[in-house]
């Protein structure tokens, strides 16, 4: 456990795409809880909290045994930019020389893969980070190619260069990098040296609308009724033979 890493959990009350996205439940528990039960389970940071604008997010807090953060009213707009979020709680948290942003809309995320997250962090001494995830896919941007030429034969996907969009389903930022650059620009979300880390592909289920939180709820379901585990199962014509 590092006592100067915090992690942050963001639970904004008045969401617009989902309503109340943060307590819609998503398996046996609503999806903040997800978060913070992933943040404790990592065992690497000297506080977890929950950062709220609005109160009702104490008794989830209280729940867990963690802490709450109060932030005020107008940082809890859907104006309101991260950047914003991540000063405030430096500014009122002194202690927390680095801060991990513990995503609920990544409610697959692990204990385990936090700590990965976090430990990569401190061991390539970066100051920002935002996971990623590795898709070995052919992609276009802006209607060209990014990983591949149409002048070539068409590659195989296990031959591409992986393509890594972001996950936020942890984002870390180190104090005196981040408010240097957020005094000199007004932003510092890519402070100092940066990195990525890729996470799983279940990590890589990000909630943002109710068809996201659907598909969620029902793999959840799923995962919580396998306790004993994924066993890989074939068509009944492999054990015959051909």
């Amino acid at each position: 456990m590092l006592n100067s890493v915090h992690a942050m959990i963001p639970a904004r009350y008045g969401s617009t795409r989902l309503k109340l996205k943060n307590l819609c439940m998503i398996g046996s528990k609503p999806m903040v809880s997800h978060a913070i039960d992933a943040a404790l389970d990592s065992s690497v940071f000297g506080r977890v909290c929950i950062n709220s604008e609005n109160e009702i997010f104490k008794r989830i807090a209280d729940r867990h045994g963690v802490d709450f953060y109060h932030r005020t009213f107008a940082l809890g707009s859907s104006e309101t930019k991260s950047d914003d979020v991540v000063k405030d709680y430096f500014d009122n948290n002194p202690d927390a020389d680095i801060l991990a942003w513990v995503n609920p809309t990544s409610p697959f995320q692990t204990g385990e893969e936090i700590e990965r997250v976090v430990n990569f962090f401190v061991k390539e001494n970066l100051d920002s980070l935002i996971t990623v995830e590795e898709k070995m896919v052919h992609c276009d941007y802006d209607g060209e190619p990014v990983n591949y030429s149409t002048s070539e034969l068409f590659a195989q996907t296990q031959d591409l260069t992986p393509v890594n969009p972001f996950v936020y389903s942890v984002m870390m930022w180190r104090r005196e990098p981040f408010l240097k650059e957020y005094e000199e620009k007004g932003h510092a979300f890519f402070c100092g040296h940066f990195g990525t880390y890729p996470v799983s592909k279940l990590t890589g289920i990000i909630i943002k609308n109710s068809s996201d939180l659907m598909m969620a709820d029902y793999l959840m379901r799923c995962k919580e009724a396998e306790s004993a585990g994924y066993e890989l199962k074939y068509d009944e014509i492999v054990e015959h033979g051909h």
